[in-house]
């Protein structure tokens, strides 16, 4: 590992650098702010999710028309393209004053930062490792951990001092002038990959070539995958999204749930290495029907018992599969499709993932109005996980699975 790291640390620290600057289009991120913005803008809190959600299945639509990009722009150039315009948007927290603005800032947040940087990230490590993959990715995933342990408690100290306006222009001169000229070095050299073939970014898939975006459309394993792709990104958001909601059924007090976010962050992270080593060593089809099945324990486990050790386990286990998923369908992807038109195919995977991070509250929303609580739903989402994971363990022993 050490060689690795010494070997690759200019790609590998961009691959990092871009997953933490994610963070600031992230759900868990702009709802550090959500207070102050409902107040600023007079939302009642079904107005905010509402305009949320919107601009949310906005970004993914233009993620699935624009992700080509990561195709024909070298990321030396566009990654810093698209933090200025993080940046700028950013500006437009910091200075915005109508409600109509407030959603194409939030759209701009989300289509930057969930969507393009995640993407970029992700494409350009898949696209330049090969032996090594699984665990480039893993590398570069650190990004995510690393922005759940150290922002929130530093935004949450600087809105004791300053204004919430301030804190995002900020942010905004962090992309602009940290961010994008770091990132514009370190990728102004690209990486030739090594592995088995010769050393060229053009690896072919399935059938000995490359799949085009329309072709992976009609290809009956990419629809047999979809659900498992979907799932850690609807489970993930919406345990979080709703734990005010847990809070209030289990009895629980909020201030008793902070420590488990940083084993959150400490779990993802540590899963993130050892599944990027795993998917290298054994192959991502065989990791296929393992990842769910510690996200589904962890779901059935919230909804079974009102100890408040049920909160930590929870999240301890949702960490596992969210860490080791961004290895695996980094991984995996270019293994079946080729990395020719790598960019236009991992865009429908990342705007699946941006769409179930958008529907997932609403839908387990509708629920709890209707008198369902979000813990008994936990179980039904726990169950759904094994379900996936048996569909995955036929394809793997079929060999169907890639």
């Amino acid at each position: 590992m050490i060689t690795f790291l010494r070997g690759n640390l200019r790609w590998l620290g961009a691959g990092l650098l871009l997953t933490f600057a994610s963070a600031f289009g992230q759900t868990w991120f702009i709802a550090l702010f959500a207070g102050e913005i409902k107040a600023t803008y007079g939302l009642s809190d079904g107005q905010w999710g509402g305009l949320y959600a919107a601009a949310t299945l906005a970004s993914a639509a233009l993620l699935f028309r624009q992700g080509r990009m990561a195709d024909d722009i070298a990321p030396g150039r566009l990654a810093p393209g698209v933090l200025l315009v993080f940046a700028a948007v950013a500006a437009g927290m910091a200075f915005g004053n109508s409600v109509w603005l407030l959603a194409v800032l939030i759209f701009g947040l989300r289509f930057c930062g969930q969507g393009m940087m995640t993407h970029i990230a992700v494409t350009t490590m898949a696209r330049w490792f090969r032996a090594h993959r699984g665990r480039a990715i893993s590398i570069a995933s650190l990004g995510y951990a690393l922005a759940e342990m150290l922002l929130p408690p530093l935004v949450i100290a600087l809105l004791a001092g300053l204004s919430w306006r301030t804190v995002w222009g900020g942010v905004a001169l962090v992309l602009a002038l940290g961010f994008a000229p770091l990132l514009g070095w370190m990728l102004s050299q690209r990486r030739r990959p090594q592995g088995d073939a010769a050393a060229s970014e053009d690896v072919p898939g399935l059938d000995g070539r490359h799949w085009s975006r329309g072709e992976v459309l009609r290809h009956r394993l990419f629809w047999l995958l979809l659900p498992g792709i979907l799932t850690p990104g609807f489970i993930g958001t919406v345990v979080f999204f709703h734990q005010v909601h847990i809070a209030a059924v289990k009895g629980w007090e909020m201030s008793w749930l902070a420590p488990a976010y940083p084993l959150y962050a400490g779990v993802t992270l540590v899963a993130g290495l050892v599944g990027g080593a795993v998917v290298d060593r054994v192959g991502a089809p065989r990791m296929l029907p393992l990842f769910l099945l510690p996200m589904g324990l962890g779901a059935v486990t919230l909804g079974l018992d009102d100890g408040l050790w049920t909160w930590f386990a929870t999240l301890a286990l949702l960490a596992v599969t969210q860490g080791t998923q961004n290895a695996l369908w980094g991984a995996y992807l270019p293994v079946l499709y080729g990395t020719r038109h790598l960019g236009a195919v991992r865009a429908i995977a990342s705007t699946a993932m941006v769409f179930s991070t958008a529907i997932g509250p609403g839908i387990t929303g509708v629920l709890i109005d209707a008198g369902i609580a979000f813990p008994g739903q936990s179980v039904v989402l726990g169950l759904w996980c094994f379900g996936i994971s048996a569909v995955f363990a036929r394809l793997a022993l079929s060999g169907r699975a890639g």
